[in-house]
């Protein structure tokens, strides 16, 4: 899968939902988790069985204005809004970090402003914040991750997808190198 993707929450306040979205980001293959103004710093909690602080950094930001984003990561919030893009209709960005709301409340208006996109689940009421962290993150890799197109019957795909690589293409003509 091209690109890279990170996930956090803004006010998270239970132990148990960051073990678990945390060793769900591990899994997924994220490449950092983040918080913006949580109730506490965590550590390794028990929920966490990956043991995934030594594998992915965590950035415990204070304010929305400490958090440091890489060069051109694009900024999507998780948010149950009327304007928000459906997850289903919404094309992932190659490079993006995905911002959920607390456990308790919503984005605050400050971080809805700071993100470029504002992405709902299609669900009837909120979600727990770890369990729409893992829909997330599943959505962006069945998406970009390169697998076969679903059958149209009933069942998985009979052949694995294989990219195949075509002859190289030369703006002007094929160098005298590889002429023979």
């Amino acid at each position: 899968m091209r690109g890279y993707f990170a996930i956090g929450v803004e006010g998270m306040s239970k132990e148990g939902n960051f073990g678990n979205l945390v060793r769900t980001a591990h899994a997924f293959g994220a490449s950092f988790f983040f918080t913006i103004a949580a109730e506490k710093r965590f550590s390794r909690p028990g929920t966490d069985t990956s043991r995934s602080s030594d594998h992915i950094p965590y950035y415990p930001w204070d304010t929305p204005q400490d958090m440091l984003l890489p060069k051109d990561c694009r900024l999507v919030g998780v948010e149950l809004t009327d304007d928000a893009v459906s997850l289903p209709s919404f094309r992932h960005p190659t490079k993006a970090a995905y911002l959920l709301g607390p456990e308790r409340g919503n984005l605050t208006r400050v971080m809805q402003d700071q993100c470029e996109f504002i992405i709902k689940i299609p669900t009837r009421f909120c979600l727990n914040v770890a369990t729409a962290g893992a829909i997330i993150m599943y959505d962006r890799v069945q998406s970009m991750g390169g697998f076969t197109e679903r059958p149209v019957r009933v069942g998985g795909p009979t052949q694995e997808r294989v990219h195949l690589h075509g002859k190289p293409r030369f703006r002007s003509g094929t160098p005298d190198a590889l002429k023979g």
